[in-house]
């Protein structure tokens, strides 16, 4: 056996509970961290630099791109957001599991540089549940919560693209699941 990491895509439409399994996840699980992207935003309050993002300028970003030294990257809102190589890479030598929580088109480019990758699509219970867990932030507008329901409806439709899905319909039998899923894909690979 090997030391090696596994590179784990992490992907579900809002509302799903991608934060709520991870939160749990990964206190038990130390072996595992979240990637930390590279932006050109600016911080906001109490995020630190090299934990929460890589905060860089757009011209380094630029010069990134041109060295193909993202897995992925996107702009929004006007700003760059990418999963530098480098540091993934580093990480998964050093034995670590990353985990990339990322969008869906995201995850389908690093699953096309990175077919060795786990990739798992988390699920909601149902359509309607979806939309309860939307609706019960009562942390966002009617036109947000329309907008993610939409965006939902295309990224359901690509959830046969990972190789594994799990549906988060008891937070603590996902993570269970989970830890199962990648256990077993380690051994597999004898990593």
């Amino acid at each position: 056996m090997n030391n090696r990491g596994l590179l784990i895509i992490y992907t579900g439409p809002s509302g799903c509970g991608k934060g709520t399994v991870m939160a749990k996840f990964l206190p038990r699980n130390p072996d595992t961290l979240m990637s930390v992207s590279c932006t050109t935003r600016a911080p906001r309050a109490g995020e630190i630099d090299g934990v929460h993002y890589f905060y860089i300028t757009r011209e380094k970003f630029e010069q990134m791109i041109a060295e193909n030294a993202f897995l992925e990257y996107a702009e929004y809102a006007g700003n760059y957001y990418g999963t530098p190589k480098a540091w993934v890479d580093d990480r998964l030598a050093e034995g670590k599991n990353v985990i990339l929580e990322i969008e869906v088109q995201g995850a389908l480019n690093v699953m096309a540089q990175r077919p060795d990758a786990f990739s798992l699509f988390l699920l909601p219970p149902s359509w309607e549940e979806l939309e309860r867990r939307l609706r019960g932030r009562g942390t966002e507008a009617e036109s947000v919560i329309l907008k993610r329901l939409e965006a939902a409806k295309w990224e359901l439709e690509q959830k046969d693209h990972y190789r594994f899905q799990l549906v988060n319909d008891d937070v603590d039998e996902t993570v269970a699941e989970l830890e199962q899923l990648i256990e077993a894909e380690r051994q597999t690979n004898n990593l």
